[in-house]
């Protein structure tokens, strides 16, 4: 195969799969080359012994009316249905549990009836995090404000600016500082609650998390957030079908082995062959397409750095299991955050983030037994620099917490497994062609530094970075905002001759979930 295209998308992950979309409706010629049989990446659904399990992540937001999945299950008849959840999490603790329901003044109102609760100042802090919330998801909520901006974006952030006041309160400081400046960091249900957020969704605790990103994370719960039924593989696939209908194509198990310059375009050499496009979209960790472009190390810059940052981060070690459905359990599907030791870092099996399937999703597993994809968080690099014999013994170390954790917390759960596959940060790249397994993107630590890259990072012309890693960050709505607001860098550079500006999702749906 030797053909030419407009853009490359390197990547079914969501950040190409959202770029792939966003070009292909604006009239651009796109081919999507993933190395898998199966889209999504992180955010995909494998099947293994007749089983269908979640790769990696499970529950998402963005399907709310106006939020970016629905807009794409709207307007492009995508045959996915989403299950909406109360409670949406579990989180329990010995002698602790805290149902998370899909409301923030349901979730506030539980916390403040536990006993010794700091009622007030936990309704105070909450009004706060509101805000904060509210100035940031409102940016997802409508593409057209995040980067690139026009005249008429700027003049909307401009009228926009007193939503964005109380951001000043936090930025540059932790999450811990503003529970201190409310007095309620010694309440210890809301401490635990708020280190299991920020481990799944900034990726650290709360005493380091910037204070923006964790409080903004906050209402993942709260913005559109379900279940796929089926895994989140369905949306994946819909999606690479409304891109071949619009007259792209998604070439699967078409790994990509070199990426070259070709004059003023790019040079994609793949397994079935090479493509010549004008530009390309790369949904890859910044390592993986510096190993593509046969970087020297210091050759990009920019690469270099986000390598470097990425490597500060998370590998994940898994479980994934089949158990059988206790006595009377309801249906739909579970997410269950288990924590064996609160005062413990949330890491290494002592916290594990448990997604149980529902009873009747098709395929996963026979009736009465559920698949269930089990996750803790574990540091990768020390990890990778460890002999493999001392690498297999430490998983094997963090496999058995995670199995501890999971039937002392869930013993009605995970007394029994029928099924069991047990997964080291290898097996996750392995599954994700993520390379060394790293999760999450970069760990929002606090400081300034991450307001320095707030556009589209193109680190060598017509060569774009999408996912989590790149800009806007963590969460796979987010990953996908990305890639289209990538795509849009691209058709307002004339890559298409049929240009049609992205229009807010909110437009598009009447429904409420």
């Amino acid at each position: 195969m030797q053909d030419r295209c407009d853009v490359v998308v390197i990547g079914a992950g969501f950040g190409g799969l959202g770029a792939a979309l966003r070009l292909a409706e604006g009239g651009a010629r796109v081919t999507v080359c993933e190395a898998l049989a199966y889209p999504g990446g992180c955010a995909s659904t494998f099947k293994r012994s007749g089983y269908r399990f979640e790769a990696g992540a499970t529950l998402f937001s963005g399907f709310g009316p106006g939020q970016l999945f629905a807009g794409w299950i709207a307007r492009h008849e995508l045959p996915v249905e989403v299950e909406w959840l109360d409670p949406l999490i579990t989180l329990r603790a010995p002698g602790f549990s805290l149902e998370v329901p899909p409301r923030r003044d349901a979730l506030v109102a539980r916390l403040a009836a536990m006993p010794g609760a700091p009622a007030e100042g936990l309704r105070r802090f909450f009004a706060y995090q509101t805000q904060v919330a509210d100035a940031l998801w409102g940016l997802f909520d409508d593409p057209n404000l995040l980067p690139p901006l026009d005249g008429a974006a700027l003049l909307r952030h401009a009228a926009r600016s007193p939503r964005y006041l109380p951001l000043l309160r936090a930025v540059g400081r932790s999450l811990e500082a503003v529970l201190r400046r409310f007095g309620v960091e010694g309440f210890e249900p809301l401490r635990l609650y708020l280190n299991a957020v920020c481990q799944i969704t900034v990726q650290v605790d709360l005493e380091r998390a910037e204070a923006p990103f964790a409080l903004a994370a906050m209402d993942y719960c709260f913005r559109g957030t379900g279940h796929v039924r089926g895994g989140i593989g369905e949306l994946a696939s819909a999606l690479c079908g409304a891109i071949e209908r619009l007259g792209g194509r998604v070439l699967l198990a078409n790994q990509v082995r070199a990426l070259r310059r070709d004059g003023d375009g790019w040079c994609v050499e793949a397994r079935r062959g090479e493509l010549r496009a004008q530009a390309v979209v790369a949904n890859l960790l910044p390592g993986d397409a510096q190993r593509l472009l046969q970087a020297d190390h210091g050759a990009i810059p920019a690469l270099d750095k986000l390598q470097r940052e990425v490597e500060q981060g998370w590998g994940a070690v898994m479980r994934y299991l089949v158990v059988p459905a206790p006595p009377g359990a309801d249906p739909a599907p579970h997410h269950l955050e288990l924590v064996l030791d609160p005062a413990a870092p949330f890491v290494e099996g002592n916290h594990v983030f448990c997604s149980i399937s529902g009873a009747d999703e098709p395929g996963r597993a026979p009736q009465g037994l559920r698949t269930v994809t089990a996750s803790t968080h574990i540091l990768n690099a020390p990890l990778q620099a460890a002999a493999p014999a001392e690498q297999a013994a430490r998983v094997q170390q963090v496999q058995e917490a995670m199995l501890t954790t999971m039937q002392r917390l869930a013993p009605e759960w995970f007394h029994a497994p029928v099924y069991s596959i047990t997964g080291s940060p290898r097996t996750f790249a392995r599954f994700t062609r993520r390379s060394g397994g790293y999760v999450g993107g970069i760990p929002r630590t606090r400081g300034l530094h991450h307001y320095t890259r707030l556009q589209p990072l193109e680190p060598l012309p017509q060569l774009f970075l999408a996912g989590d890693s790149a800009f806007p960050g963590q969460s796979t709505l987010a990953t996908a905002l990305g890639g289209a607001r990538v795509a849009e860098v691209l058709l307002r550079r004339g890559l298409a001759r049929d240009v049609q500006p992205l229009k807010s999702p909110r437009s598009l749906l009447g429904a409420t979930p």
